[in-house]
């Protein structure tokens, strides 16, 4: 799948600031990251700043000395924009692009503009443009007729429009603020109501006899990749950022016979935007309703803890922060060996590959067994007339004893609690 075509590459200076509690490093390392989302929404970075500050300027963000030297760079290396690591208030945008002479955004405005990009599904789409107008309503003042302007001339997403000027919604500039805000209401009641589909969906999902899984990560971790090898889903699996955005389930066998519902998500970021957790939630609660999460970490990322940490913090504002978790530790095949030392820091992770296979067995068994243990045991009488209710014990559960009595088979099984629901009369205990 190939991102937009562009007639040309555009030229970006990233800039990041150290703030108290932060280190150069970590500034560092999340420039990086900043240059692959540039990379992924099509431009090239040419140059990178990074300033120690006390605290924000509240008028631009780096101080008004800083922004004429970033000016001066900017012609240097004849770059068309500016990038912040840092979200910038609408004030300090266009207080910059007066120093800079141009557009100036931040990390939030490249990663609306990578969804925009890769939305494929309707709801895909409506969730992006929703989070891209949140975004923008607050900085059409003084901004709306260049906005419009720009976007008339782009074509609205044609190749060529600058990077967080393209994309769904970007129509909506050259109507006035009251119109855009009408549109974003017609679009909070359609995904309304898709989220009341999904929660039939959902409750339809709780009578089946299977296990629910959701494979949740960090960005380019690798779900897509274990997804296809797990099921043969053929999701596009890239080495870029937000490869894929559209959720996908597929039925998986583990290797005791268990079935189970797995899902792919989309990847998670530092700093991802409340725009697009606020757009995305009613996707996003699906992974609220899983019996695990199965939470797939790249094992050759510099700092994978740090990615573990942002995952949970997006899995807490979904409140899906108290599900089961199997970490699992992916890329063994070029993961250094700092990257073992995740499995002692975190008990029962394992280890694997989803691109070579090796150690997807021992995934799959942990998997099972972790699910299992979610199980409740059952002590059930069951009529002799039923033998179909003894036959679906055997085969949606794990049947750990059986014995006869007068009229009835006498059965302790494990099972999952989806189907517990439908062996409630025949049960006389729970072990």
């Amino acid at each position: 799948m190939a991102l937009i075509e562009r007639s040309f590459r555009e030229k970006i200076v990233l800039v990041g600031v150290v703030l108290p509690g932060r280190t150069e490093d970590e500034v560092e390392a999340h420039l990086d990251e900043l240059a692959q989302l540039i990379d992924t929404a099509g431009a090239d970075v040419v140059a990178r700043v990074v300033q120690r500050r006390r605290e924000p300027d509240a008028a631009t963000y780096v101080g008004k000395g800083k922004a004429e030297e970033l000016h001066e760079l900017s012609q240097a290396v004849d770059s068309d924009t500016v990038v912040f690591d840092d979200e910038l208030t609408p004030a300090q945008q266009r207080n910059l692009e007066k120093i800079l002479g141009r557009t100036a955004i931040d990390r939030t405005a490249v990663i609306l503009d990578i969804f925009a990009q890769n939305a494929r599904t309707e709801e895909g789409k409506a969730q992006v443009e929703l989070a891209l107008l949140r975004y923008r309503l607050p900085r059409l003042r003084g901004r709306g007729k260049q906005l419009s302007q720009q976007a008339g001339a782009m074509g609205g997403g044609a190749a060529g429009a600058p990077i967080g000027s393209r994309g769904p919604g970007e129509t909506q500039l050259e109507i006035d603020r009251r119109r855009l805000v009408r549109r974003m209401q017609k679009l909070e009641a359609e995904l309304r109501e898709l989220r009341r589909h999904r929660q039939v969906q959902r409750k339809q999902r709780r009578t089946s006899p299977f296990h629910t899984v959701s494979i949740v990560g960090y960005t380019n971790a690798g779900k897509s990749t274990l997804l296809n090898r797990l099921t043969g889903a053929g999701v596009l699996a890239e080495n870029r950022l937000f490869a894929t955005l559209d959720p996908r389930t597929r039925r998986l066998q583990l290797p005791g016979g268990e079935t189970v519902l797995l899902s792919d998500t989309v990847g998670f970021i530092r700093k991802l935007p409340h725009q697009l957790v606020e757009a995305f939630r009613s996707t996003l609660e699906e992974v609220g309703e899983s019996d695990l999460l199965l939470h797939v970490v790249d094992g050759s990322a510099p700092n994978p803890a740090e990615q573990i940490d942002a995952v949970h913090e997006v899995l807490g504002e979904i409140g899906a922060d108290q599900l089961p978790e199997l970490i699992a530790v992916n890329k063994a095949d070029i993961a250094p060996p700092e990257a073992k030392a995740l499995l002692g820091q975190h008990p029962g992770a394992v280890m694997f590959s989803a691109e070579t296979g090796d150690g997807v067995d021992g995934l799959l068994r942990t998997l099972g067994d972790r699910l299992r243990a979610l199980d409740a045991v059952l002590e059930l009488v069951v009529p002799y007339e039923r033998g179909d209710v003894v036959a679906a014990l055997h085969r949606e559960g794990e049947v750990l004893a059986e014995s006869h009595e007068d009229g009835a088979t006498r059965i302790r099984a494990r099972v999952a609690a989806p189907s517990a629901v439908r062996f409630r009369e025949f049960v006389v205990g729970t072990v």
